[in-house]
């Protein structure tokens, strides 16, 4: 081999000059993955400010106004898998670009909507584009920095950005439905695309992994098939109920097609997804903990703010602002952590950080009702557990993406980050659907009880019957006089807190499982 074709630490043969130029400005690579995951980031949370707007604005009807969002989480679930690995075999940057490009695009054409119709087939092209986009964006920071300190602290950087445009993005939301309409949303995503874009083609080169070969036609079709299958049936889940024929028939047929899927993997010369890399027990313990540490986050942090807004009595601001410990503790800090696991190891961090998690999530059951709206109460209530939990994830967050990016070849980058982001992906639509059957389940037996023991008036039981079958959405009639209503209101808040109390210890638990994973399988 001769010094022109030495190749650079991603594993590609490259030009010496190629070399130095991708060794020589990393800092733009890490510029392109934090502009790239930004611009995904602050559009998906800043979307459910929007929805009241968006759904008088063009009449949709509550079903139009879910698929509004599942639509994107349906096309991000079943292609992440399939963007990652196609990062690795067609290039990191041209995957890259073409995400941010369809992202950025879909972008307008949400924000141009004329029709509930219209939004939902263009939110659905906008999955599409942050499934090609997420995935390849870590895979850039691989290809850029070497395995050591260095990448530690750019994907803490990453991983600290992206927590800082989570927490901003519902306020520039509100304000943007507030002073100008729903619309810019969605708009306000295509400034930084651009300018990411230019970045990307001008300033980042281009690196693959995997060497060229046939590409997996069958397996891509079947992840495809397989993840959105399963993936339909955990968002429908959540209004039909796990008994629904349609979910039961997408759950099971989604399985089935994933176990065919890794059937084919096996036996394919250049599989989109190598079984081979779940021999590393780091890699395989890291998505393990992955799946259990964000289905333990994500089933809390959905009814948190039904807790907050419908029990406690905040107001949507004011529950938005409550978050805030938990979000800027994990912007300011994962920079630092990041560098921080190189020395300590991995698995210290990842258990310690699994352990702080699990007691702020314990600590979120304490409060119980009418804890008040960012008074001095808010400071002894739910403060605490916040800043508990962001401390936690903070020590969590970037030392488990630089394990799992680690673990692998930097050939493999882009397909071992579409695995952890579709573990990521996966745990939150589980956390929805199960930590609903544990809360609602409970509210119904806690109303029951108090039911029994109070003996109101028939129209109270009347008015609280909604409450069963969705206790986020239903509301007390007008027909209660103010005697009625405020009794039913208690009965409500404490039913509620009963069951919030029980999905916060079930996401403790997963949570202490996820240290346990860490502690087992990965390598210090």
């Amino acid at each position: 081999m001769s010094t022109l074709d030495a190749p650079c630490h991603d594993g590609v043969l490259q030009s010496a000059e190629e070399c130095q130029t991708a060794n020589a400005a990393p800092q733009w690579a890490l510029a392109a993955a934090i502009g790239g995951s930004a611009t995904a980031f602050v559009v998906g949370s800043v979307v459910n400010v929007a929805l009241p707007a968006l759904q008088r604005a063009l009449g949709a009807s509550v079903a139009e106004v879910q698929w509004v969002l599942n639509a994107y989480l349906l096309m991000l679930g079943a292609l992440i898998l399939v963007g990652g690995a196609a990062g690795d075999r067609l290039g990191r940057r041209r995957v890259f670009v073409i995400g941010l490009a369809v992202f950025a695009s879909s972008s307008v054409a949400c924000g141009l909507a004329p029709s509930a119709g219209w939004l939902i087939a263009a939110r659905a092209v906008q999955g599409v584009g942050a499934a090609l986009l997420v995935p390849t964006s870590l895979a850039l920071l691989s290809a850029a920095y070497p395995k050591g300190e260095a990448r530690g602290r750019a994907i803490g950087t990453w991983a600290a950005s992206s927590a800082l445009t989570t927490a901003l993005g519902p306020v520039l939301g509100g304000w943007l439905v507030d002073a100008f309409s729903w619309r810019w949303v969605f708009f306000v995503a295509v400034p930084p695309a651009l300018v990411t874009l230019a970045i990307a083609l001008w300033k980042v080169p281009e690196s693959e992994g995997e060497p060229s070969g046939s590409l997996d036609v069958l397996g891509s079709a079947l992840a495809v098939v397989g993840f959105g299958a399963a993936v339909f049936g955990l968002v429908a889940a959540g209004n039909r109920g796990w008994t629904d024929s349609l979910v039961l028939a997408s759950l099971v047929g989604g399985f089935i097609v994933l176990g065919v899927f890794v059937w084919v993997e096996s036996r394919v010369d250049n599989p989109i997804l190598p079984l081979s890399l779940f021999r590393s027990s780091t890699f395989s313990g890291a998505n393990g903990m992955t799946l259990l540490l964000y289905f333990a986050l994500n089933g809390v942090l959905f009814f948190l703010p039904f807790n907050l807004i419908q029990v406690q009595g905040y107001s949507a601001a004011a529950a938005g602002a409550a978050f805030l410990p938990f979000s800027l503790t994990i912007g300011f800090l994962s920079r630092s952590v990041g560098g921080v696991a190189e020395r300590w190891g991995a698995r210290l961090t990842l258990v310690a950080g699994s352990v702080i998690a699990s007691v702020g999530l314990a600590l979120l059951a304490v409060p119980g009702v009418q804890s008040g709206p960012l008074g001095s109460s808010y400071w002894a209530t739910f403060f605490l557990p916040m800043a508990v939990l962001g401390l936690g994830m903070t020590l969590a967050v970037a030392p488990l993406t630089n394990t799992v990016m680690s673990a692998v070849d930097d050939a493999q980058a882009g397909t071992a980050s579409g695995v952890n982001n579709a573990a990521a992906r996966i745990a939150a639509l589980l956390a929805v659907a199960v930590f609903g059957v544990v809360a609602v389940g409970v509210f119904g037996a806690t109303l029951d009880s108090q039911l029994v023991d109070l003996s109101p008036s028939g129209a109270i039981e009347a008015a609280l019957t909604p409450f069963r079958s969705d206790l986020t959405g239903a509301t007390l009639p007008n027909s209660l006089d103010a005697s009625e209503r405020q009794l039913a209101e208690r009965l409500v808040g404490d039913a509620f807190v009963t069951a919030f109390r029980w999905t916060a210890g079930l996401a403790a638990g997963s949570a202490i499982l996820s240290a346990a994973v860490a502690a087992l399988t990965v390598d210090a």
